[in-house]
């Protein structure tokens, strides 16, 4: 593979993250969103995200390749140490290791924020077909991910109900006194990643 570079994302990336994630949303069930946000909203969710979790950017020759960040499981406290992760790679750019690196480095900066727990929620195919395979599943095992649970045909897109499961994977220690969680923003200076 080419030398990539892992940075993390700034609003300005939108446009770019957009054209990765436009196909997904028009084309495909990997989301269960309907329509494309725009350029304005999807820059929010990019600053809402980085207040408090990593949202990064892998790069190759100066294109944006791929994606990846971690949101809140769940907003009450007892959940603090545990995020949902999503991630989204260029189409033309997929098999290439590129979601391995940025789930690597996703963790990596996970466990300096004290989180034990990620979680995956995956659009699931009871049978493939041309807007849903497995492949998301397959990935996260390769990352490491456990199924833990399926909401049988909880997600209708293209006229078709699709199941949606939950995967999970365990980057720490659970202890009786958890050390706090610490938001993005306090720990980005000592993740050594390029701000831009």
């Amino acid at each position: 593979m080419e030398k990539m570079i892992i940075r993390v994302a700034k609003p300005e990336d939108a446009v770019a993250l957009l054209e990765i994630y436009a196909p997904y949303v028009e084309q495909t069930a990997v989301t269960f969103e309907y329509e494309v946000p725009t350029v304005e909203s999807f820059a929010g969710r990019i600053e809402q995200t980085l207040k408090k979790y990593p949202y990064l950017v892998a790069e190759i020759r100066g294109e944006i390749v791929g994606y990846a960040y971690a949101g809140a499981f769940h907003d009450r406290p007892a959940y603090a140490w545990s995020v949902e992760t999503s991630i989204y790679i260029r189409k033309n750019r997929r098999r290439l290791g590129i979601g391995r690196k940025l789930y690597e480095e996703l963790e990596r900066i996970l466990k300096l924020q004290n989180i034990v727990n990620v979680n995956a929620c995956i659009a699931y195919p009871e049978m493939e077909d041309e807007y849903l395979t497995q492949d998301s599943v397959k990935f996260h095992e390769q990352c490491g991910y456990q199924m833990v649970g399926m909401f049988k045909k909880s997600g209708y897109k293209f006229k078709r109900w699709y199941h949606m499961v939950w995967m999970d994977k365990c980057i720490g220690e659970h202890r009786a006194e958890q050390p706090p969680m610490l938001p993005f923003p306090e720990i980005a200076q000592g993740c050594h990643l390029p701000l831009s």
